[in-house]
C-alpha cells in the first residue's frame, strides 16, 4: 500500500494485528500517523518484511515497542526517513531474525549499541544521515562479536563520527564500506587490502591523508566502486601497475594522482563514472588512449592543467553523459559530439570555435545544461536553438559573440537561467523571449543591446528574482511593467540611457519588502536521464557580476542574499518616490549619476537593512533628513555633487563617514566639512567672550599683576624720591626749612604723648 495517504487512519497497527498470517508489510510514504497506544493484540509471527519507511514516525510513537514485543521474526526492517530521535535502541536485538536493518534519515545519535554484537544473522546496518558521534573504533568493537562475521554492508555515512580508520579484517564478508562525510583522519591502513569480498569503498570528504601505494589494492580483485574524493591523499602506483580489478565507478577528485594522466586508470575499460578533477594532472588530452564504455554517463576532469584538443578522444556513447571538463587550458573547436550530452560545462578555457553547422545538425531534446563562459569563442550564435528545448541553464558570458540574440532562443521554453553577459551583443531583445516564462536569472549586462526596456519582461517573467542590463545602450522609460515582478530581488539598469522618471509603484516589488531571505543561493534543480539508475538530479548556482559599494563583486554562494536597485548612470529625471521607502529589504540602493531633483525623502530612515546608499550627481536640494541617522546598518554613504543644505544630521554611524561623502555641496555645513554652521560659529565666539571677560576678572583678582602695573610702579617711585629729596638736596634753605619742620612734628609728637601717658596712669591709680 505504498504511497496510499492514510494519515487519518489512527487504527491502523489494530488491523495489521488481525492478519496472522501477513508476511510482507510495504507502508511507504503513506503518511502514517504516530500511535500512541499499543495493540493488545499480537500480530502474526510471519512478518518477513516490513517498509515504514518515508513517513513522519517518532520515537514517541508506539510503533518501536509494538515492533520489539510482537514482530521477532522479521528479515527486512526499513525505518529509513522518519524523525526517529535519541539513542540507538538495545532492543532492536531482539529480533533475532533480523538481516537487513535502515534507520537512514533519522535523527539517531550516540553510538551502536553493544548489543548489535549478538545479531548473529545481521548482514547489512544502514545509519547514514543520522547524528551519530563517537569514535569509529568503539562502533567497530560494538559489533563485535557474531555480527562481524555476518555482516556484508555498513554504511554509516552523513555522521560525526570520529578517529582513525581501524582494522576492518575482523569483518570477512565486508563487501560494502561507506564512511563518507564524516570526521575520519589519519591513513588508510594496508590491512583494508586484505578485504578481499570489498566491491564498495566509499571514504569521500573526511580528512584521510598520507600516500596510497598500489600494494593496498592488490588483493581487491572484487572492487567495482572506488570512492575517496575530498581527502589528502597522495597516490603513488608504479607506472606499468595494472589493476586486479575493472572499476565501474571512479571518484578521486582533490586527491593527487601525479602530473600525467594515470596510466593505471587507462587500462580500465568498463567505468561509466569518472571524477579525478582538481587532482593536479597537467597533461595534454590528446595524450591519453582512454576508449570510453558506450553506457558511460558521467566524467569531471574540471580545474585541472588540461591543454591541447578534444578530437582525438575515442567517445564513442549511447547514453547521455554529464562532461565537466571546465577550469583547464583546453583550446581549438568544440567537438560536435560533446553536444550530444544532457550537461556540458566548457567554461574557463580557451576555445575559440563553436561548430555552428554542427550545431545545428545535433537534435538534443534531453539537453538540460551548456556552460561554455569564459573561453574565447566568437562570432554570432546560430538560429537554432530550437534543437535545445530542453536547457534550463544556458552560460554563454565572457565571450567575444556579437550579432543579435537569435530569436529561436524563445524555444527554450524550460530555461531558468540564461546569462550572456559581457559579450558584444547588440539590437533589441528578442520578443520571443517573452516565451521563455520559467527564467528565474537574466544577465544581459556589457554588451551593445539597445531599444525600450520592454514592457513583458515585467509581464511574461513572475518568477524573475535577477534582472542584469547593466552596461548596454537602452533607452526610453522604466516601464512600470517591471513592479509586477514580485519576486525581484535584483533589478540593475546602470549605465544606459534610460529617462523619465522613477515609478512610483517599486513598493508592489514584495521582495524587496521583506528583511528575510529564503535561501542564500539562487539554485536551480534539474534531472539527468543519464545514471546506471536511469535519471541522477543535478543542481546549479547562479552567480554574477554585482557593484557593490562602488566596486565589482562576485556573487554565488550569496547571491540570494543580495537586494539591490542599481539605476545610476542614466538621464533619470523628476524626484525620489517615497514609495522607494516602503522597501525595507533593500540592502543597496544607487541612483547617482543621474538628473533627480527634489528632497531626499523624509522617511528613508524606514530603510533599515540598508548598507549602501548613493545620491551622489544629481540636482538633489534641501537639507538631509534626520532619519537616515537611525539607519544602523548604513556603511556606504555617498551624497556628494548635489545642492544640499543645512546642517549635516549627527548619529553615532553617521560620525564613521569623511568628508568626501558630502563634498561639492556649497550650502552643505558641519562635521566632517570643515564649513561650520551660522549657529556653531556663534557658540564659538560667545565662548572665546566669556574666556576673555574671565582672565580680565582673575587679574583683578590676582593685585595688578600685568607688566604695566610693574613699569607705573617703577616711575612713581623714582619721580617720587627724586621729586622731593631732589630738590632738598639742591636748595640750601628749602633743605634747613624741611628738617626744622621735622623737629617741631617730633617734639610735638613727644609731648603730646607724654601727656596722654601721665593722663593713663592717675585713672589706673583711681
Amino acid at each position: 500500500m505504498g504511497t496510499v495517504n492514510l494519515s487519518k487512519v489512527n487504527n491502523w497497527l489494530h488491523v495489521v494485528n488481525k492478519l496472522p498470517y501477513l508476511t510482507s508489510l510495504l507502508l511507504y510514504r503513506c503518511n502514517l500517523p504516530n500511535i500512541s497506544s499499543v495493540p493488545l493484540v499480537n500480530s502474526s509471527t510471519s512478518l518477513d518484511v516490513l517498509y515504514l519507511s518515508y513517513n513522519s514516525l517518532t520515537s514517541s510513537s508506539s510503533v518501536l515497542e509494538w515492533l520489539f514485543n510482537s514482530n521477532t521474526s522479521v528479515v527486512k526492517l526499513h525505518l529509513n526517513n522518519n524523525h526517529f530521535q535519541g539513542l540507538i535502541l538495545d532492543a532492536f536485538s531482539r529480533i533475532n531474525s533480523l538481516a537487513l536493518l535502515y534507520l537512514d534519515d533519522n535523527e539517531f545519535e550516540g553510538e551502536i549499541p553493544k548489543a548489535f554484537g549478538g545479531m548473529c544473522n545481521l548482514k547489512t546496518l544502514s545509519l547514514p544521515r543520522n547524528h551519530l558521534s563517537g569514535q569509529l573504533l568503539d562502533f567497530i568493537h560494538n559489533l563485535t562479536g557474531c555480527a562481524n562475521h555476518s555482516i556484508e554492508v555498513l554504511n554509516f555515512a552523513q555522521n560525526q563520527i570520529m578517529g582513525l580508520l581501524p582494522d576492518l579484517t575482523t569483518f570477512p564478508s565486508l563487501r560494502e564500506l561507506d564512511l563518507s562525510e564524516n570526521r575520519l583522519n589519519g591513513t588508510i591502513p594496508e590491512s583494508l587490502g586484505k578485504q578481499s569480498n570489498l566491491d564498495f569503498l566509499n571514504l569521500g570528504y573526511n580528512s584521510l591523508e598520507g600516500v596510497i601505494s598500489d600494494v593496498q589494492f592488490s588483493n581487491l580483485t572484487k572492487l567495482k566502486l572506488l570512492y575517496l574524493s575530498n581527502n589528502l591523499l597522495i597516490f603513488n602506483f608504479n607506472s606499468d601497475w595494472v589493476p586486479p580489478f575493472q572499476l565501474k565507478s571512479i571518484r578521486l577528485g582533490s586527491c593527487q594522482l601525479g602530473h600525467g594522466f594515470p596510466k593505471w586508470l587507462q587500462t580500465l575499460k568498463n567505468f561509466s563514472n569518472l571524477d579525478i578533477s582538481n587532482s593536479k594532472i597537467s597533461d595534454t588530452l590528446s595524450n591519453s588512449n582512454w576508449t570510453f564504455s558506450s553506457q558511460f554517463w558521467f566524467m569531471n576532469l574540471s580545474h585541472n592543467e588540461l591543454s591541447g584538443h578534444v578530437t582525438n578522444l575515442s567517445w564513442k556513447f549511447s547514453t547521455l553523459p554529464m562532461i565537466d571538463l571546465s577550469s583547464n587550458k583546453l583550446e581549438g573547436k568544440i567537438p560536435r559530439f560533446l553536444l550530444k550530452a544532457s550537461h556540458l560545462d566548457l567554461s574557463k578555457n580557451m576555445f575559440s570555435k563553436l561548430p555552428v553547422q554542427s550545431l545545428c545538425t545535433v537534435t538534443n531534446g534531453n539537453f538540460n545544461f551548456l556552460d561554455l563562459s569564459n573561453n574565447q569563442l566568437s562570432g554570432e550564435l546560430p538560429n537554432c536553438w530550437m534543437h535545445f528545448e530542453g536547457l534550463k541553464i544556458l552560460n554563454l558570458a565572457n565571450n567575444h559573440f556579437h550579432g543579435k540574440i537569435p530569436s529561436s532562443v524563445g524555444s527554450l521554453l524550460g530555461i531558468e537561467s540564461l546569462d550572456l553577459s559581457n559579450n558584444s551583443f547588440n539590437g533589441e531583445l528578442p520578443p520571443s523571449l517573452r516565451n521563455c516564462t520559467k527564467l528565474r536569472f537574466i544577465n544581459l549586462q556589457y554588451n551593445n543591446l539597445s531599444g525600450e526596456i520592454p514592457k513583458w519582461l515585467g509581464s511574461n517573467h513572475p518568477n524573475l528574482i535577477v534582472l542584469l542590463l547593466r552596461s548596454n545602450r537602452f533607452f526610453g522609460s522604466i516601464p512600470s511593467h517591471l513592479c509586477h515582478l514580485t519576486h525581484l530581488q535584483v533589478l540593475d539598469l546602470a549605465f544606459n540611457q534610460i529617462s523619465g522618471s522613477i515609478p512610483i509603484c517599486v513598493k508592489n516589488i514584495i521582495a524587496l519588502t521583506h528583511k528575510w531571505n529564503p535561501n542564500s543561493t539562487i539554485t536551480h534543480s534539474y534531472y539527468n536521464f543519464v545514471s546506471l539508475n536511469g535519471f541522477s538530479s543535478s543542481s546549479y548556482d547562479d552567480h554574477a557580476i554585482c557593484m557593490w559599494k562602488g566596486k565589482e563583486h562576485e556573487y554565488k554562494s550569496i547571491l540570494g542574499l543580495l537586494k539591490s536597485i542599481d539605476l545610476s548612470s542614466n538621464k533619470l529625471t523628476g524626484e525620489i518616490p517615497r514609495e522607494i521607502m516602503e522597501l525595507n529589504g533593500l540592502i543597496s540602493l544607487n541612483l547617482s549619476r543621474n538628473l533627480i531633483t527634489g528632497r531626499i525623502p523624509s522617511e528613508i530612515g524606514l530603510l533599515q537593512s540598508l548598507e549602501a546608499l548613493d545620491l551622489s550627481k544629481n540636482q538633489l536640494c534641501g537639507g538631509i533628513p534626520s532619519s537616515i541617522s537611525r539607519i544602523n546598518s548604513l556603511s556606504f554613504l555617498n551624497l556628494s555633487n548635489n545642492n544640499l543644505s543645512g546642517e549635516i544630521p549627527t548619529g553615532p554611524q553617521l560620525s564613521t563617514f569623511n568628508a568626501t561623502t558630502y563634498e561639492v555641496n556649497p550650502d552643505l555645513c558641519g562635521f566632517p566639512l570643515p564649513n561650520k554652521c551660522l549657529g556653531e560659529e556663534m557658540t564659538q565666539n560667545s565662548i572665546e567672550n566669556r574666556g576673555s571677560e574671565h582672565a580680565s576678572i582673575q587679574e583683578e583678582e590676582d593685585g595688578f599683576i600685568t607688566m604695566g602695573f610693574y613699569v607705573s610702579m617703577a616711575l612713581g617711585v623714582v619721580v617720587g624720591f627724586w621729586g622731593v629729596f631732589g630738590t632738598i638736596l639742591l636748595n640750601r634753605s628749602w633743605r634747613f626749612s624741611y628738617f626744622k619742620f621735622l623737629n617741631i612734628v617730633k617734639d610735638k609728637m613727644y609731648v603730646t604723648g607724654a601727656v596722654n601717658m601721665v593722663k593713663l596712669q592717675r585713672r589706673l591709680q583711681k
